[in-house]
C-alpha cells in the first residue's frame, strides 16, 4: 500500500475538460490529474468536427444561442446556453495562444465549417481531426507545467466523503484509485476534487466512444449523494462506418455541413422528407430517420455520399476521413460509404452551476459527465468541445478565487482489501458487461418502450445485484470498475427514461409518442438515497441545471 498523496487540486479524467482546468489553475497550487491510460486518453482524440464560436462578422453571438436553444427541445438554461456562447471566443484565442492549429482558408483567416442545427459557418476546426489536435495542445502546455503530477493508467474507485468518514460536513477529501500497472491502491487527498471522466456511451454495443467511456465520474459522484438530471439523453451519432473493422470510426457531420447526403441502397434520398433542414437537422432527428428506415426495409445500413465533390477538395478537408475509408476499401470520391447511428454523447450527468460546483462542497464536475443546462435534451454539433473548455475555465478560476489553500485535511483511512480474494472467474465479468451493452443497445436505444425499458431494469437489477457480490468478495480490476460503473449509469438511463412522459429531444418512446405540452417543459432530477442539500455560499451562487 503506498501512503496518501497530498494535493490541492485532483483532477479525475484527461480530456480536453480535465486539461484546459488545469492550465487555468494557479501555478502555484499542486495538481493531480488521473488518466485512465496515457495522459491523451480520452474522447477529446476521437472529435473530427470542430469547436463552435462565433467568429464570423455575418454571425452573432444571439444566433448561436437560438441555435443552441433550438437543437435543445426547450430544456437549456438559456442563461448557461448565453455564458458559454459569450466565453467561446475568448477560449479560441487562449487555444491559438498555446498553439492549436487550426486550419486557415485561401485568405489566410481561420476556415469555419458548418454542421447540424447551426444556420451559420462558426465551427473552428483543424481539418477533420481537430479532437486529437486539441488533445496534443493541451498535452504538450500540461507537460510544461511544474505544478502538474500525472498519474497515468490509474483509475478512480470511489470518492471519499465526510459523510463516508462519519464526520459532520459535506465535502470531499479525497479518492482511492486503483493504479494498473502494479494492482494496488493508494489513497489521493485533494482540497477540491475535478471530475472531468467524460460520458457513458460504451454501456450501448455501437459507440463511436473509446473503451475507457464507461461513466465512472457520473457512477462516483451518485454514490457520494450528487444529484444527476437527464440521464435520458444519450445522443446517438447518425453516421459512424459500417464495417465490421471499422471500430467506433466517426464520420463527421462536417461532411453533411459541406453537402453529403444520405441515400438508401437504391441510391434515392429520405431526409428532405423528413425534415426541411434535411441532412442538416439536428441529430437527433437525422438518427431516428436513419434508424425509422433500416427498421422499416430490413437494412444494415444506410448511405452517405460527397462523390459528387473533388477529390482535391475532400482530400483537403477531410484528410483523414478519406485515408481511413480507403483502408476499409470505400473511396470517398467515387462512392456512397455505408453508415449507421451509435451512441456518441451523454447529454445529461452529474448537476452542476455555472463554476461546476456540485452538491457536495469542493466536489466539481465539468464537460460531458456534467448536467450543466447547455445541452437540453439535444447536444448541438461541436458544442462539446466548447463546453469542456468554457467550464474547465470556470471552475479553474472558482477555485482560484475560494479555495483555503490552508486547510488541513483529515487523516483518510487506507483502501482495506484483507477480505477478499482473487478471482477464478474472470469470466462473470466479460459476460455480463457483453449483456449489459446488448440489452441496453435493443431496449433502451434510439426508439424506446415502456415494455423494453421495463425488461432493461429487470435485467440491470439482477446484473447489478451479480456485481455487487462479485466486488465485495474479489479483488478489484479495471474491467470490475468499468462495469460496476457502467450499470450503475445504465440504471439511471432507464430510471429516467421511465419518468418521462412524453418524446422530447434524443429521448422517443413509441408510448408517448408527443411533446407534453400541458406543463413547461421539465428536467428529470435523481436524487441519490444519501442526498444531502448544500447550501452555497454567497459568492458562488449561480443558475443551475435545474
Amino acid at each position: 500500500m503506498h501512503q496518501a498523496n497530498i494535493f490541492d487540486i485532483l483532477i479525475i479524467g484527461s480530456g480536453s475538460a480535465g486539461l484546459s482546468a488545469a492550465l487555468h489553475l494557479d501555478p502555484q497550487t499542486r495538481v493531480a490529474i488521473l488518466s485512465k491510460g496515457e495522459l491523451n486518453a480520452g474522447s477529446t482524440s476521437f472529435a473530427q468536427g470542430g469547436i463552435s464560436a462565433v467568429l464570423d462578422p455575418m454571425d452573432s453571438i444571439q444566433s448561436h444561442i437560438q441555435d443552441t436553444l433550438n437543437a435543445g427541445g426547450g430544456l437549456c438554461n438559456e442563461s448557461v446556453v448565453r455564458y458559454v456562447v459569450e466565453h467561446a471566443k475568448d477560449q479560441i484565442q487562449w487555444l491559438i495562444d498555446l498553439g492549436m492549429p487550426f486550419t486557415q482558408d485561401e485568405n489566410q483567416g481561420y476556415h469555419l465549417t458548418r454542421e447540424g442545427g447551426h444556420s451559420h459557418r462558426r465551427v473552428i476546426h483543424t481539418a477533420d481531426i481537430t479532437g486529437k489536435a486539441l488533445s496534443q495542445t493541451l498535452t504538450a502546455g500540461v507537460e510544461q507545467r511544474d505544478n502538474i503530477q500525472v498519474f497515468a493508467n490509474h483509475i478512480a474507485i470511489d470518492l471519499i466523503t465526510g459523510a463516508k468518514l462519519g464526520l459532520h460536513s459535506n465535502r470531499v477529501y479525497g479518492a482511492y484509485v486503483l493504479d494498473l500497472n502494479s494492482g494496488q491502491t493508494r489513497v489521493i487527498q485533494a482540497k477540491a476534487i475535478i471530475i472531468a471522466t467524460g460520458g457513458a456511451s460504451k454501456a450501448y454495443l455501437y459507440t463511436s466512444n473509446p473503451d475507457v467511456s464507461t461513466g465512472d465520474g457520473i457512477a462516483m459522484a451518485w454514490r457520494a449523494g450528487c444529484r444527476v438530471a437527464n440521464m435520458e439523453f444519450i445522443q446517438f451519432h447518425p453516421t459512424c462506418l459500417y464495417h465490421p473493422h471499422a471500430k467506433s470510426f466517426l464520420i463527421s457531420e462536417a461532411v453533411r455541413g459541406e453537402g453529403g447526403r444520405l441515400l438508401l441502397p437504391d441510391g434515392s434520398s429520405f431526409m428532405d422528407k423528413v425534415d426541411p433542414r434535411g441532412e442538416l437537422a439536428p441529430r437527433d432527428i437525422v438518427a431516428r430517420a436513419i434508424d425509422h428506415e433500416m427498421k422499416r426495409q430490413g437494412l444494415d445500413c444506410v448511405y452517405l455520399d460527397i462523390s459528387f465533390k473533388s477529390r482535391q477538395f475532400i482530400q483537403s478537408h477531410f484528410p483523414n476521413i478519406y485515408e481511413r475509408c480507403l483502408r476499409f476499401g470505400f473511396d470517398l470520391s467515387r462512392q456512397p460509404i455505408p453508415v449507421v447511428p451509435a451512441a456518441h454523447y451523454t447529454c445529461g450527468g452529474i448537476m452542476t452551476d455555472i463554476n461546476g460546483l456540485t452538491d457536495i462542497d469542493n466536489l466539481y464536475a465539468v464537460g460531458e459527465a456534467t448536467c450543466t443546462g447547455l445541452h437540453g435534451a439535444n447536444r448541438m454539433a461541436s458544442n462539446s468541445l466548447l463546453e469542456c473548455l468554457v467550464f474547465g475555465a470556470a471552475a479553474a478560476k472558482h477555485i482560484n478565487q475560494y479555495m483555503d489553500k490552508t486547510r488541513d485535511l483529515p487523516q483518510l483511512p487506507e483502501w482495506d482489501e484483507s477480505r477478499v480474494t482473487n478471482s477464478d472467474e474472470e469470466i462473470v465479468v466479460a459476460h455480463n458487461w457483453d449483456e449489459l451493452r446488448r440489452f441496453m443497445w435493443d431496449y433502451v436505444g434510439i426508439v424506446r418502450t415502456n415494455k423494453r425499458l421495463q425488461r432493461a431494469m429487470r435485467r440491470i437489477n439482477m446484473l447489478e445485484r451479480e456485481i455487487h457480490e462479485y466486488y465485495s468478495n474479489f479483488k478489484i480490476s479495471n474491467d470490475l470498475l468499468e462495469l460496476r460503473n457502467l450499470v450503475t449509469v445504465s440504471k439511471l438511463i432507464v430510471l429516467s427514461a421511465l419518468a418521462r412522459k412524453e418524446s422530447r429531444g434524443l429521448h422517443y418512446t413509441l408510448d408517448y409518442p408527443q411533446l407534453d405540452n400541458s406543463m413547461a417543459p421539465q428536467n428529470t432530477v435523481l436524487k441519490p438515497p444519501n442526498f444531502l442539500p448544500l447550501e452555497m455560499p454567497t459568492s458562488s451562487k449561480s443558475p443551475e441545471a435545474s
